[in-house]
């Protein structure tokens, strides 16, 4: 049998999966201990030990000034950024995602625009927004919308104008109006694959967040990353860029499970 044709259990391809973690872990393991064994005080590859005291003073010691859990304040601003920008992404992918795939005229107008637009790296906004909208939250959330709702608007105009033909003819033939065939037509097509496209944007939010706050803020987990590095605090930064990766596989899961929840039948037939 030819090895395209060979699929593992389900035991086997948890091991597969898990098995790069634990070479990783390994690895890393192997490299910490012999820095430590040579230099104690060595802070770049710091022990499992350090990393876990760093982040229990940051998780459950009030910092001094602000009376906060550093941790989990960080946390919820960068969460909340991130809700407020990818939420302004959506909404605007949608609109104008099916407006530009169902409305020939308007995707004239819209299409082109938007294909040059997002051939702009959007960190380079960011100093365009700071001048004219300032440092405060406005400019990371916009920052987040601007870089993620070209590429979902482009995907949103994309999976409308798959939509069958044949599903559009019928429905003016019964008489349905436009907010009909889009409401009753266009959506339910239209929606799933704006979940799918919402899961690949999250990468580059995640990213323009961190570099958003790295830049200008005064809390935030991309802020307190790039504050500490000054003093090599890899016992704060390695958790810190490990939990924003478990946040990010948490989102991914939940979206991936709202998807199959709302839209079973999107879903592609599993191999054996």
């Amino acid at each position: 049998m030819r090895i395209i044709n060979r699929h593992p259990s389900r035991g086997l391809s948890v091991l597969l999966a898990a098995l790069p973690f634990i070479a990783l872990a390994v690895t890393y393991s192997i490299g910490s201990y012999q820095r430590l064994s040579i230099n104690p005080a060595d802070k770049i590859l710091p022990s499992v030990t350090q990393m876990m005291n760093a982040m229990s003073e940051l998780m459950f010691v009030q910092d001094k000034r602000t009376g906060e859990y550093l941790f989990w304040s960080d946390t919820a601003i960068s969460l909340w950024r991130l809700a407020c920008g990818m939420g302004i992404s959506i909404a605007i992918s949608l609109v104008f995602g099916v407006a530009a795939g169902f409305i020939p005229w308007i995707r004239a107008l819209v299409k082109p625009f938007v294909e040059a637009f997002s051939l702009i790296p959007p960190i380079t906004i960011l100093p365009i927004l700071f001048i004219m909208v300032g440092l405060d939250e406005a400019s990371k959330i916009t920052l987040i919308a601007i870089g993620t709702a070209p590429l979902m608007l482009r995907a949103v105009a994309l999976a409308v104008e798959e939509i069958p033909h044949e599903m559009i003819v019928k429905a003016q033939t019964l008489g349905a109006s436009t907010w009909q065939m889009i409401t009753r037509v266009v959506l339910p097509q239209v929606l799933p694959k704006l979940i799918v496209a919402t899961r690949f944007a999250l990468i580059p939010a995640w990213i323009f967040l961190v570099s958003a706050e790295a830049i200008a803020a005064v809390s935030g987990l991309g802020y307190r990353i790039f504050l500490v590095r000054r003093f090599l605090s890899m016992d704060v930064i390695i958790p810190y860029v490990l939990w924003i990766t478990l946040l990010a596989w948490l989102m991914d899961i939940c979206l991936a499970m709202l998807q199959r929840r709302l839209f079973p039948w999107f879903q592609p037939e599993s191999k054996s």
